[in-house]
């Protein structure tokens, strides 16, 4: 196991070298002069020129990537652009409603998503199958955003049971943080729990055509106990890795859902710094994702030792 992680770990240093000149080039390349949109449409040639020897953007470009991977290497992602406030810091203070969000709809997804595949699996063809199909359909088809304006419209706008927007930490006040934040994780959530129940269906179902599932049922075995005990458990592989490709996913879902319910997180932050073109922290947001997604994967490794002895790394 501890082989497995140390490996896991050296194999995601070039991968983040590879993002990290990825971002650097996408970010110098693209269009537009960050100097300009610092100093302000009415600033003069010099205080571009002034903003621009200050952001280190009149040397080469291999320069600025040597400069910028020293740093990077030393643990120093920079300052804003914007605030002067090191990355860092400001990624540590938007990361708690971030992680709360989250942490909500990942939960919320696997207790509801898990059930609804396995009783479709169970009901196959029946209405319970019908309904869940159904729903799975809706949720990858309708947009987060809509999803989003439409729950505030009913739930928090015309019926007043929950906060429109805003955030409240659960250290401060548990109950109203968990009301500030369940409208956005079930946005989050219903492409997620789409996914989910699809992929968990699909496999329950091949998994009742084994002949261990005949067996059983020879035996005398009832059927939701066939399923809840043998099925779900050998089918736990396949839903493990679409639970962990989900959680990627939701990097891309809360920067959408932050925008819209108002939530001062991470994906908030990605918002404010791409539309200021606030390099330091654009650069420092993505190398933060990227090595989640990576520790995610690595978490999903792991998992499969657990969840199915018989895989050997």
């Amino acid at each position: 196991m501890a082989r497995l992680i140390f490996t896991r770990l050296l194999a995601a240093i070039p991968v983040m070298l590879v993002v990290a000149t990825f971002v650097f080039l996408l970010l110098r390349l693209s269009p537009g002069d960050p100097a300009i949109v610092i100093a302000g449409e009415h600033a003069s040639q010099q205080q571009i020129e002034s903003v621009r020897m200050a952001l280190g953007l009149d040397q080469s470009l291999v320069v600025q990537y040597v400069l910028w991977m020293s740093q990077m290497a030393s643990g120093d992602f920079g300052n804003s652009v914007l605030s002067r406030q090191p990355v860092l810091s400001l990624i540590a203070d938007r990361l708690e409603p971030t992680l709360v969000l989250a942490t909500v709809t990942i939960i919320l997804t696997v207790l509801l998503a898990v059930p609804m595949g396995a009783i479709a699996a169970w009901n196959r063809d029946g209405w319970r199958d019908r309904v869940v199909m159904t729903f799975a359909v809706i949720g990858f088809s309708v947009p987060s955003f809509v999803i989003g304006y439409t729950l505030v419209l009913l739930l928090a706008i015309n019926a007043k049971l929950l906060p429109v927007q805003g955030y409240v930490s659960p250290f401060a006040d548990p109950w109203g943080s968990l009301r500030h934040v369940i409208l956005p994780a079930i946005t989050l959530s219903i492409v997620f729990m789409a996914l989910i129940s699809r992929v968990t269906r699909a496999s329950i179902l091949e998994i009742l055509g084994e002949d261990f599932i005949r067996t059983a049922r020879a035996k005398g075995g009832h059927e939701k106990r066939i399923l809840w005990k043998h099925a779900l458990p050998n089918a736990a592989v396949s839903i493990v890795t679409v639970i962990g490709l989900g959680i990627a996913t939701l990097i891309s879902g809360v920067v959408v859902t932050e925008s819209v319910f108002n939530i001062p997180g991470l994906g908030r932050l990605t918002i404010d710094a791409i539309q200021g073109r606030d390099y330091p922290v654009v650069q420092g947001l993505i190398l933060v994702f990227s090595f989640v997604y990576v520790l995610i994967n690595l978490t999903i490794d792991i998992i499969y030792l657990i969840v199915d002895p018989r895989i050997r790394y």
